[in-house]
């Protein structure tokens, strides 16, 4: 009786954990859908300030500007690592983090690799790793940065990349693919990377033709819109990695959903087994007493 009782107990456990895993499964989907959204919305500007930079890249005309020009040597690289603020994600942050060691111990000899952790488990990741250079920490962003917090990043970025502290920076993230699939990735956001068709086009003295002219020139322009595209890049790879941990909290509640169903069947199957050796031990002991007083 003891083993059934146990058994029960342990079957309204796990039924209980199913009901949160499904319920933390549904508003991980709801919080993907909005970041794909938000994700979607930006992507018209962003793409708009890629077009008027290349085409100002492509005139020929050569700029003047540290946004552009990579430095004559490199000696301190900052990689943003952007992990989650939680955990139950499956190997999300894990295998983000690792991938952020191998690429600071891939760093040149005579270069400093210098890390701007973004997220909880970041600081908690490096804490206990004094080898590793940190500049600095941002947690508690949220499971839906906002635009403010995008801007206060980049304006932190470009402040140490312009007064001369870090020569390149680097952005470590998980590329969202699909909800079951998240690809630790690093993309260049200083200096910026000129764009293939844009490089292809000066070279042979091209000029994209647009409907629309610039004024007051190219020099102006290129020193607004550099600064919002970093802003742009920034945020969108916020929000990509954002949108890639709640995918896979969302896969991963889903399969922890689905081993709970597991474990109820077997323990289900586990109850009915006791259940029935119980039943056949009266029938065998009712059968013997009756056996006893004939």
């Amino acid at each position: 009786m003891a083993n059934m009782r146990d058994i029960r107990r342990r079957i309204k456990s796990v039924a209980s954990t199913q009901k949160i895993t499904k319920a933390m499964k549904m508003v991980s989907a709801a919080k993907l859908r909005k970041t794909q959204s938000t994700l979607v919305a930006i992507r018209p500007y962003s793409d708009k300030i890629q077009e008027v930079m290349d085409h100002l890249l492509a005139g020929g005309e050569e700029y003047d500007t540290p946004f552009l020009k990579p430095r004559e040597e490199v000696k301190n690289i900052l990689y943003i690592v952007i992990a989650g603020d939680r955990g139950l994600c499956g190997g999300y942050n894990i295998n983000l983090l690792r991938f952020a060691e191998e690429r600071l111990k891939a760093v040149p000899e005579g270069q400093n690799g210098e890390m701007l952790l973004i997220g909880n488990k970041t600081s908690e990741h490096f804490r206990t790793r004094p080898q590793y250079n940190v500049m600095d920490v941002f947690t508690n962003i949220g499971d839906a940065p906002n635009v403010s917090q995008g801007k206060a990043l980049s304006d932190y970025v470009i402040k140490k990349y312009l007064d001369g502290e870090v020569d390149e920076v680097h952005v470590i993230y998980s590329r969202f693919v699909s909800v079951l699939t998240q690809v630790p990735d690093c993309q260049q956001v200083l200096p910026i990377q000129r764009a293939a068709q844009a490089d292809a086009e000066a070279e042979q003295g091209m000029q994209t033709e647009t409907d629309y002219i610039f004024e007051p020139g190219g020099k102006e322009i290129l020193d607004v819109i550099l600064p919002k595209y970093v802003d742009s890049s920034i945020y969108r790879l916020l929000l990509e990695a954002k949108a890639g941990e709640h995918g896979a909290r969302m896969t991963a509640m889903d399969s922890a959903t689905d081993n709970a169903s597991e474990l109820i069947d077997k323990l289900t199957l586990s109850l009915n087994r006791a259940r029935q050796a119980q039943i056949t031990t009266e029938i065998t002991e009712i059968v013997g007493g009756a056996a006893a007083l004939e």
